[in-house]
């Protein structure tokens, strides 16, 4: 797979040569990254990459010739626009992008582009409701993300992750077992498999719904999964009514 990242800040990518997941698919050669300075794209010995905007208002936007003529350039691929308008980035995305043979990432920065260039794209894509200073940190997070997909690390050590299956992750732990009065739960250390299979479930299940319930309005439970959570629904009402009676919760 290629990756080729459309920048006018080159200088941010320089992390590229330390990260560990981007240099071993580099060196397995699975991976290219290509960053390309968009400035060599800029005509005129000024290299005029980018003017005010037409109408009211402040803020430099990036020329739609200098935009147009990188894309070009990047040759063929995925097209696509980091941008504060495009749709959110999640994890099936990243899937998607690490199938590709050659995705192209186009970083806006200042105001970012003149909107023309978005009939030229793929796809719009944000990593967040947020403003950045540009596209360079998006393109960051979906290096990062796809690098970890192409069998840069263990298999096991994704399958399981934060939607991977659509709800959070559960709690980890290691050594030691205990410290400041603070244990790590029992069944991680029973050796039960199927025990802590289920405690896992269930605190995927628990920590989805208290966090991230958008989530579970979007997952489809099993049979197994909606007892669980119907469990600890029963378990909640039990200490609440603990509670207002003076009881122990």
């Amino acid at each position: 797979m290629k990756i080729s990242i459309l920048t006018i800040v080159p200088e941010m990518f320089g992390w590229l040569a330390e990260h560990a997941l981007v240099q071993r698919a580099v060196r397995r050669g699975i991976l290219e990254v290509n960053v390309m300075d968009m400035k060599g794209c800029a005509d005129g010995s000024f290299r005029h990459i980018d003017d005010s905007v037409y109408g009211p208002g402040s803020g430099m936007v990036i020329r739609y010739p200098v935009a147009l003529a990188a894309l070009e350039k990047a040759g063929a691929g995925r097209k696509v626009l980091l941008s504060a308008a495009g749709a959110p980035y999640n994890q099936k995305t990243a899937h998607r992008f690490a199938g590709l043979d050659h995705l192209i990432l186009l970083c806006g920065h200042y105001e970012g582009f003149d909107a023309r260039i978005e009939t030229d794209v793929d796809e719009e894509i944000s990593i967040g409701d947020y403003i950045l200073s540009g596209g360079e940190p998006a393109a960051h997070v979906i290096i990062d993300s796809i690098a970890r997909l192409l069998g840069t690390i263990r298999e096991e050590s994704t399958e399981e992750e934060s939607f991977e299956n659509g709800l959070l992750e559960y709690p980890q732990y290691t050594s030691p077992r205990s410290f400041n009065g603070r244990d790590v739960p029992g069944v991680l250390l029973s050796g039960n498999h199927e025990a802590i299979r289920h405690w896992r479930l269930a605190e995927s299940l628990k920590r989805t719904e208290e966090r991230r319930p958008d989530l579970l309005e979007k997952y489809t439970l099993s049979a197994e999964e909606r007892d669980i959570l119907d469990g600890l629904k029963l378990m909640d009402e039990s200490c609440t009514v603990d509670t207002e009676n003076g009881g122990k919760s």
